[in-house]
C-alpha cells in the first residue's frame, strides 16, 4: 500500500465512520443488536443541548494541506458535527494550516501558535491532539493538568516510559481520555472479538495482524525552513536537527526520532484489536522475537524506521501474536474450530456458520460504540471513559514499542513483564524504555 493509498483508506474509514458502520457486511442477528444499541445510545442523549452545555473543543495540530496530512483537522471537523459542540481554539506551529483551521471553524474559532497559550484558554473544554507522535505524550499530560478532556490521536507515545507517565497524570486527574483508535467503533472489528472471547474458534492458537509495508527514503537534502514554519518548535522533545522538508508533515512517521514507522502507524491499530480480542488490553504479552529489516538505503538523511518486520509475541495464555508486513491488511484469528478474518472492509470466516451463529443470551459482549468521536462526546458528558481510554491506549501501542525495540536489539528473544512494564533481567532493552528530551519539553 503506497502512502497515498493509506491516507485515503485512513480518511475513507474516518469518513464511514462519522456515517455509521455498515450494517449490510454484518450477519442479521449481529446488525439487528447493532442498530438496537445505535438507537438506545442516541435515545440516551439529551433531546435538546442547553447553550451553557455546549462542549468548546480546541485543536493542537489540525495538520492542512501540506502532503495532505490533517487527521486532527479531520477528528475536529467530525466532532463539530455534532449537536452540542463547538470548534473555539486552533493550534499549529505551521501559519499556513493553522489558518486553513481557522477558516473552517470560522471567526469565533481563535488561533494560537503555543500550544500552552490554547490550554490556558477558559473557553476551551476538550481538546484533540493531531500532532506527531513525539509531542503526544507532553501535551496530553499537560492537557490534563489543565483540566481539558483529551482526544489523541494513535499512537499515544513514542516511548514505553511515556504512555506510564500519561497513565499515571490520567488516573489522577480523573478526565476523559479517548485514544483514537476508530477500529474499536467498527461493528465488524467488535463482533470478531466478541467471537473469539466467546470461543467460537475453540481453543485460539494464533493471531496475525498484517501491516502495509513501510517506505524506503532518502537521502533527502537539507534546506531552510520556511517562514511560516517554527521549525525548532515543531521538534519540541526530539533533538535538534536540520530542517529536511521529508522529516515533518505526514512523512514524520517514518523517523524513529519522532514515531515508530508502520510498526506504531498502523501497529497501534491491528494490535489493539488483536489484544482486545485475548482479553489482553490492560495487560500484554510476556515475550517477544522476531526479524526486520532497515529500509535500503540509510543516514542521518533517510528514513529510519523498518519497513519490513516479521515478530512473534507469546501471551500468558499460550496465544501467540504474529505481526508481519506480510499477507492482506487486517487481522485474522486461528483457532482449533476455524478462522475470522477483520479488515476496515470485510469480515469473513473458514465457515460462515462461525458468524451468522449468533452468541448465546449469557455471552461476554464487549464495550458498545458505533461513533468513536460521538463516544468521547457522550463520555464527556457522563463522566464515564470512553471506549479506548489512556490505558488502553498505551498498552496498544505498548506491543508496538516492544516490536521496534526487539529489532534494534536485532530480534533475539526479550521477556516482558507486563505488570512491572519491564524487561526481565535485561539492562540493555530497558535503556530503550526512554529516550532523551530537549530541555524543557521532557515528561
Amino acid at each position: 500500500m503506497s502512502r497515498e493509498s493509506d491516507e485515503m483508506s485512513r480518511r475513507d474509514f474516518l469518513a464511514k465512520s462519522a456515517a455509521g458502520f455498515a450494517l449490510a457486511s454484518l450477519p442479521a442477528w449481529f446488525a439487528r443488536e447493532a442498530r438496537a444499541a445505535s438507537t438506545e445510545s442516541a435515545a440516551a442523549r439529551p433531546r435538546r443541548i442547553a447553550k451553557n452545555d455546549t462542549i468548546q473543543i480546541g485543536v493542537i495540530g489540525p495538520g492542512g494541506s501540506k502532503k495532505g496530512y490533517h487527521m486532527g483537522l479531520n477528528v475536529t471537523r467530525h466532532l463539530a458535527s455534532k449537536e452540542g459542540v463547538k470548534v473555539v481554539a486552533a493550534c499549529d506551529v505551521d501559519a499556513t494550516h493553522l489558518k486553513e483551521a481557522c477558516d473552517v471553524f470560522g471567526p469565533d474559532c481563535k488561533g494560537y501558535r503555543d500550544f500552552r497559550d490554547l490550554l490556558a484558554d477558559r473557553n476551551v473544554d476538550a481538546v484533540v491532539i493531531g500532532t506527531p507522535d513525539h509531542w503526544h505524550a507532553y501535551i496530553c499530560i499537560a492537557a490534563m493538568k489543565a483540566g481539558k478532556d483529551v482526544y489523541c490521536e494513535k499512537p499515544l507515545t513514542l516511548t514505553i516510559d511515556e504512555g506510564k507517565k500519561l497513565v499515571k497524570v490520567w488516573r489522577e486527574t480523573g478526565r476523559v481520555f479517548q485514544t483514537g483508535s476508530q477500529q474499536r467503533s467498527d461493528a465488524k472489528f467488535r463482533l470478531a472479538c466478541e467471537l473469539v472471547r466467546n470461543g467460537r474458534l475453540g481453543r485460539l492458537k494464533l493471531v496475525s495482524t498484517h501491516l502495509p509495508t513501510g517506505p524506503n527514503g532518502g537521502p533527502f537534502e537539507v534546506q531552510r525552513a520556511p517562514s511560516d514554519l517554527d521549525w525548532n518548535m515543531w521538534l519540541g522533545p526530539a533533538r535538534w536537527t536540520p530542517y529536511i522538508p521529508e522529516r515533518c508533515h505526514r512523512d514524520f512517521r517514518w523517523w524513529m526520532e519522532y514515531s515508530g514507522g508502520m510498526l506504531t502507524d498502523w501497529g497501534a491499530h491491528h494490535n489493539d484489536i488483536a489484544q482486545w480480542a485475548l482479553g489482553m488490553d490492560r495487560f500484554g504479552p510476556v515475550s517477544v522475537h522476531g526479524s526486520g529489516k532497515y529500509p535500503a538505503v540509510l543516514g542521518p538523511s533517510c528514513f529510519n524506521t523498518f519497513p519490513e518486520f516479521d515478530l512473534e509475541f507469546k501471551y500468558p495464555n499460550g496465544v501467540t501474536l504474529r505481526c508481519t508486513n506480510q499477507g492482506e491488511n487486517g487481522v485474522n484469528f486461528i483457532g482449533e474450530e476455524g478462522s475470522i478474518f477483520v479488515s476496515r472492509g470485510q469480515i469473513r470466516a473458514s465457515d460462515e456458520r462461525l458468524l451468522n451463529d449468533p452468541l448465546p443470551a449469557n455471552a461476554e459482549r464487549l464495550y458498545v460504540s458505533d461513533d468513536h468521536g460521538q463516544n468521547f462526546l457522550d463520555c464527556i458528558r457522563s463522566r464515564k471513559q470512553p471506549i479506548c481510554d489512556a490505558e488502553i491506549g498505551h498498552r496498544s501501542v505498548t506491543v508496538c514499542h516492544l516490536a521496534n525495540i526487539c529489532l534494534r536489539l536485532h530480534g533475539r528473544e526479550l521477556r516482558w513483564d507486563p505488570k512491572k512494564e519491564e524487561f526481565v533481567d535485561d539492562p540493555e532493552a530497558n535503556a530503550m524504555l526512554a529516550r532523551p528530551q530537549r530541555k524543557p519539553w521532557i515528561v
